[in-house]
């Protein structure tokens, strides 16, 4: 049976620098007037459950001393994302044209994302109409969020009897799919601030292979 290849969405198939990195930064600094560095966010991300950014924009605005609502950080962060002149709107697709068509012919595509799964599939229809993702599991159609590993469960009982593989950013998600049997494929972008740290987290997990970016995915079915 046809293999299912399962992407994450954020720092996978788009680059969210501009996105959610973005919009943590300037949430942090609405409330507490200093902004952080993406360097900074990385290392949060590296430690480890810290998926969900709306927790981590929380997490270290009460770090830093200041006491305020984890809605209405929430509500903050939202404000500056969401819609037509939100910051989801900088986001770039990584991946280069045709590759993802080229992939399909040997792959059936699903998608396991920390995003809410309207924001996931506005994203897929901007920049991907023409692909079937099938399931998408976002954030609220799970019960326990990455690490855990819920949402791969999900997506292979539907499948049972097929090889999956799950492409992440985050060692959230290696250990995701560590947890589920499911080969990790991790993407560490040299560009990344904590590049080689990120490359040593995929390794100590058992990645199955760690690339730039979706573009080496040919290669890595090819050898």
């Amino acid at each position: 049976m046809t293999p299912t290849l399962v992407f994450d969405m954020d720092g996978v198939l788009v680059d969210v620098t501009e996105s959610y990195r973005e919009a943590i930064a300037q949430t942090v600094e609405r409330f507490t007037g200093s902004r952080i560095a993406n360097d900074r966010i990385q290392d949060y991300k590296n430690s480890g459950g810290w998926n969900d950014d709306w927790q981590l924009s929380h997490h270290i605005v009460t770090g830093a001393g200041v006491s305020v609502p984890f809605e209405e950080v929430k509500s903050h962060f939202q404000s500056i994302f969401t819609g037509t002149s939100g910051l989801i709107m900088r986001e770039k697709w990584v991946a280069r044209p045709g590759l993802l068509e080229k992939l399909n012919q040997n792959f059936r595509f699903a998608l396991f994302t920390g995003r809410p799964k309207p924001e996931a599939e506005f994203t897929l229809q901007r920049f991907a109409p023409g692909l079937v993702f099938d399931p998408i599991v976002g954030m609220y159609e799970v019960e326990r969020h990455k690490p855990a590993p819920d949402g791969l469960l999900q997506i292979r009982n539907g499948c049972p009897d097929t090889k999956m593989y799950y492409v992440g950013d985050t060692v959230d998600d290696a250990r995701c799919a560590k947890a589920a049997g499911v080969p990790f494929i991790g993407i560490a972008a040299p560009e990344n601030p904590r590049y080689l740290d990120l490359v040593f987290l995929f390794q100590g997990e058992g990645a199955y292979a760690i690339v730039d970016d979706i573009n080496y995915l040919e290669e890595v079915f090819a050898s």
